[in-house]
């Protein structure tokens, strides 16, 4: 009787660690070696790596087939703008998703690699400010679920009463129930009816100790909203066409948790942003890694107004809107 060949096993021992190895990092290091001719050491300390990590990943570009006289697209493309958004920006990082097309919708691209990056970054005894909007939403769906030991997560803005899924306590809520996080929510609503109202929330109705965790968060993720009507500010019933068209006289291009803010980074001066029953801006911004990840043509002003307001350390983005972003003069950046 003859012999059944002995099975093929479908890829090497070595090829398939080179695969579990991060294929973002495998690729910025192979554009820093061999496009920028960086040295590995010099590699080593931008990616915040060892040299013997460097010295690995490249040997893994090469056994995969990803070096050659040229780049391939997939490897040149989205390193090149996510090293030119960190140079221009001042960013620790910049992530870049790609799109299937200059006119797809970045919602999702943008929300899965949120999502993965999220799941790197948490670990044990973090304090994390979370945001709202549709991508933080579409991102959660791609965080590995995990248990991860003292991890707090606060919602950064108060409840949308008319909202469904996009309520940020929601967003909040589902964050912390995927690492088995304590959740700290603010029980109000995202704008109350005038200054006063915020004061004697905060004062008498427990908000105050919400706002205290949050001045010593580890972490913030926040998305960009647009001064369109179809914005997410606007399709609740909070602002009215009259509240949209006096913050944009105002000179507002964009919010953050209804902080309005202009092309410069300034909150402008208009009553609303007294009335925002959210985390103030002062605490989000002095937390060590701040996370900005939104992206779209309708967007772009905006983020550009987000990107000077809150000085992200870390960018998320799609190719389409980094591009746009980098096409404004370095002054203006």
């Amino acid at each position: 009787m003859a012999r059944k060949p002995a099975a093929v096993p479908d890829a090497s021992p070595d090829l398939t660690k080179a695969r579990r190895r991060s294929n973002r990092l495998r690729l910025r290091a192979a554009w820093m070696y061999y496009v920028e001719q960086m040295t590995q050491s010099a590699i080593a300390e931008a990616l915040g790596i060892g040299r013997v990590a460097v010295v690995r990943l490249l040997a893994d570009a090469r056994m995969l087939h990803e070096v050659k006289v040229t780049l391939r697209r997939e490897v040149a493309d989205l390193p090149r703008l996510e090293i030119a958004l960190e140079r221009a920006l001042g960013l620790q990082e910049a992530v870049v998703a790609p799109l299937s097309g200059p006119d797809a919708d970045p919602t999702a691209p943008i929300a899965a690699a949120t999502g993965q990056y999220i799941s790197g970054m948490v670990h044990d005894g973090m304090k994390i400010g979370i945001g709202w909007g549709r991508t933080l939403l579409q991102a959660i769906e791609f965080i590995d679920e995990r248990p991860a030991a003292n991890v707090s997560v606060v919602s950064l803005l108060g409840g949308i009463t008319k909202a469904k899924q996009l309520n940020p306590a929601e967003c909040a809520w589902q964050f912390a129930r995927l690492f088995q996080a304590e959740c700290f929510l603010l029980p109000a609503p995202g704008l109350v009816d005038s200054v006063e109202t915020k004061r004697a929330l905060i004062e008498r109705c427990g908000i105050g100790d919400v706002f205290a965790i949050a001045r010593s968060l580890d972490a913030v993720i926040i998305s960009v909203g647009e001064m369109a009507p179809t914005g997410t500010a606007y399709r609740f019933g909070y602002f009215s066409e009259a509240d949209r068209l006096s913050l944009i006289a105002a000179g507002a291009v964009g919010d953050m948790l209804y902080n309005f803010f202009d092309i410069t980074g300034a909150l402008v001066d208009h009553p609303i942003n007294s009335r925002v029953m959210a985390v103030p801006m002062e605490s989000i911004k002095a937390a060590p890694r701040r996370i900005l990840t939104s992206g779209g043509k309708r967007k772009v002003e905006a983020i550009h107004g987000a990107l000077r307001l809150l000085k992200p350390t870390v960018f998320i983005t799609d190719e389409v809107t980094a591009a746009a972003i980098l096409k404004q003069e370095p002054g203006k950046i």
